[in-house]
């Protein structure tokens, strides 16, 4: 470090060898330079500074509790150095203000102890030091007029003042931001600072060089404080996503129901560890079978927190209303008091009835493709409503019935799947092009609903190199 800087040894004495001011340099300029200065030529003092510096080190190292560390580093400062109090700034990121994190000053027994947080102190002089990083020691009296320290410094009748931002080796270069997008073990903008009221005292460039150090010991043990505690709250936030995903996992059909005349199977994909897309199949009034989609704008835990909640909103509904307009409209009704402005949820309802006739209501959803087996093409579906959540009591009603006959296949999706992105041509899309194409070749192939789906997941997340920018699902409604 740079604070072992070689100086010529003085002859041993009792007394510490007065230290002429370098000619041409302001007090900052001298208190910036004598940083590294380390050593006085006194043995006695040399081996007292080291040895408070080598058990900072250590204590740094090896303590877990943050406060009593910082106690310890700022009372050695203020004995080290032989100041009367010792503070430890640190600066508001929001607000910008001097938040005093740590107080602690000498009582007339010469040992160290609290003192009120709210204690008046050089704000001038932080302010000074944090604003220009550079470090400040000062004889009042000489340099007032010069750094222009404020009245704080005279009201509290100071004589002696010195100051040092916190810094440490690496943190020049900044800190790294982590996945999530936050700054890792950013360290807080502050400083070490001590003074004193006493005549006689006037801090020499070997304080500043002492000071310094515990200062940059003081930004590494907040530093670690800092990295230990992203690491507890990473862990913490990884493991309710897992059970958020696990949770919403549990909502999806484990199996498709079996119903006369069709095949059905469904898909999802989360870009994260939950979804805002969900599909279900719900039982109706008459005990039949509705199949559900819907996708929420966005994906994470907030949109998926809307998607268990339409879905338990959905299977109370259906049982007791008699038509899909009935239902969306109720669901609509529920969650437009819920979800915040620019939030919306895009469903897809259809009803399964004897005979392969759906009733039908498309709420602002991708729209859904239609594989005719008789001959071989493929309709849209278009849609009969807005995304629910837009407007407060709007009334759903059900498009026109679809009739599917023996071998047509009703494929549902939500928009994930047709923007998966080519990862080596960001302009291009998977779109609904590549679902179309894949969809006719598995209806010629008279593939099962399950065999569709896969095969439509498969092409997609090959296009895209598996990647995913949004959740992906997909549902298919074959008629046997």
């Amino acid at each position: 470090m740079s604070f072992w800087n070689k100086r010529p040894a003085r002859p041993a004495s009792t007394d510490r060898a007065p230290v002429e001011p370098r000619a041409g340099l302001s007090a900052e300029a001298e208190a910036a330079a004598d940083t590294t200065t380390f050593l006085s030529g006194d043995t006695r003092e040399d081996t007292r500074s080291l040895g408070v510096l080598l058990d900072t080190i250590a204590r740094v190292s090896a303590s877990r509790d943050l406060e009593t560390l910082l106690d310890y580093v700022v009372d050695s400062s203020v004995q080290a150095t032989g100041a009367e109090r010792g503070f430890l700034v640190l600066i508001d990121e929001k607000s910008g203000k001097q938040v005093v994190r740590v107080a602690r000053a000498l009582s007339p027994a010469g040992e160290p102890g609290s003192i009120g947080r709210d204690s008046q102190y050089s704000t001038s002089v932080v302010k000074r030091v944090v604003d220009r990083q550079e470090p400040i020691r000062t004889s009042v009296q000489k340099d007032s007029e010069e750094l222009d320290l404020g009245n704080s410094v005279f009201d509290l009748k100071l004589r002696a003042v010195m100051c040092v931002p916190l810094t440490t080796r690496g943190s020049e270069g900044g800190a790294g931001p982590s996945s999530d997008g936050s700054t890792v073990g950013a360290l807080p903008k502050g400083t070490l600072y001590v003074d004193s009221r006493a005549a006689t005292r006037d801090f020499k460039p070997e304080d500043l060089a002492l000071f310094h150090a515990l200062a940059q010991h003081i930004a590494i043990a907040l530093e670690n404080a800092q990295l230990n505690l992203h690491s507890i709250e990473r862990a913490r936030l990884e493991r309710s996503l897992e059970i958020a995903a696990e949770i919403q996992s549990g909502l999806m059909p484990k199996s498709p129901p079996q119903q006369d005349g069709f095949d059905l199977f469904g898909w999802y994909r989360s870009a994260e560890h939950a979804s805002g897309d969900f599909y279900d199949f719900v039982k109706t009034r008459d005990g039949g079978i509705a199949a559900v989609m819907g996708d929420v704008t966005g994906h994470g835990v907030g949109p998926a927190l809307i998607t268990a909640t339409a879905q338990a909103s959905l299977r109370s509904y259906a049982r007791v209303l008699g038509d899909p307009g009935s239902v969306v409209t109720m669901l609509n009704s529920d969650l437009s008091e819920r979800m915040d402005d620019g939030m919306f949820l895009t469903l897809f309802m259809a009803a399964l009835g004897q005979g392969g006739e759906l009733q039908m209501l498309n709420a602002g959803h991708t729209p859904p493709l239609v594989w005719r087996a008789a001959s071989q093409t493929i309709e849209s579906v278009g849609a009969d409503g807005p995304a629910v959540g837009l407007m407060d009591d709007l009334e759903y009603r059900v498009g026109q019935p679809l009739q599917l006959s023996q071998g047509d296949i009703l494929l549902v999706f939500t928009d994930g799947l047709v923007e998966a992105r080519h990862p080596d041509l960001p302009d291009r899309l998977f779109d609904e092009h590549g679902v179309r194409a894949v969809l006719s070749d598995q209806g010629f192939k008279g593939a099962s609903a399950r065999e569709c789906v896969e095969a439509v997941a498969a092409a997609a997340l090959e296009f895209s190199g598996n990647a995913r920018e949004d959740d992906i699902t997909i549902l298919a409604i074959r008629k046997v």
